[in-house]
């Protein structure tokens, strides 16, 4: 009778803990989110990440703040040849615009006419370095080079497989509402990452390392962490903002 009456408070014991465990991912954390507008008409969804306001999608624009044009560029040749701001859609394939968003280099994101829209700025590495802190990731993590954290990354990607390959072994969570999309990246000589893969994304921050390089934050579909590192303002990666 007393092993009966033991089994039974065990039971009830992991009934408690299962549908507390049941009820904790039924409310996940309500996020404050946002929208907000470029000159070309575009509307994106935004999300406060600790103290900060970030696009939940990339930039999509064809024009700076003032209404003057970008440069379109398809041309490999052309494209590695650029010494002012320039976008792409990701394997020249318009269809990707509404998704992924254009690629820029980062000529485009510093020039003067400002790309971003009224209100908003592109992110400097320490304000990236704020969000991943803001993920989990601590100061002396976020200052190193190279593939830094734990799972920020997972806290950052839309949830798997959308936007990324399905064989992803990261099952992402998209905690944060930044919704991360893998829109790959266009290389310094104007020819294509992984094409058609759709297993990476490459964002700009606006500081610069010298006078040829610029910092820039990595995601793929491998890592549960996120890449920091610097490389030629010709290369054509995703743009998000972030609020004044």
């Amino acid at each position: 009778m007393k092993i009966q009456i033991n089994c039974i408070l065990v039971l009830v014991f992991f009934s408690i803990i299962t549908n507390s465990c049941k009820k904790e991912k039924e409310e996940p954390k309500m996020l404050e989110t946002g929208t907000t507008a470029d000159v070309d008409g575009n509307i994106y969804k935004t999300v406060k990440i600790g103290n900060q306001w970030w696009m939940a999608e990339n930039l999509r624009t064809t024009k700076y703040r003032n209404g003057q044009l970008i440069r379109s560029e398809s041309n490999p040749v052309e494209w590695s040849k650029l010494v002012n701001g320039g976008y792409c859609y990701y394997d020249n394939k318009t269809d990707n615009l509404s998704t992924y968003g254009c690629l820029y280099n980062w000529f485009a994101i510093n020039d003067s006419n400002q790309l971003a829209p009224a209100g908003w700025h592109i992110p400097s590495d320490a304000e990236w370095k704020t969000l991943e802190m803001e993920l989990g990731m601590n100061e002396s993590e976020a200052n190193k080079l190279g593939w830094r954290g734990s799972d920020e990354a997972e806290k950052l990607k839309v949830e798997a497989p959308l936007g990324w390959t399905v064989v992803s072994p990261i099952w992402a969570s998209n905690a944060s509402g930044f919704t991360a999309l893998a829109g790959g990246c266009r290389l310094f000589n104007g020819t294509w990452a992984d094409p058609g893969l759709f297993a990476t994304a490459f964002w700009w921050s606006l500081s610069e390392q010298n006078d040829t390089e610029a910092w820039y934050r990595y995601l793929d579909k491998k890592n549960a962490n996120v890449f920091r590192s610097h490389t030629y303002k010709n290369y054509g990666f995703s743009v998000r903002c972030v609020k004044d």
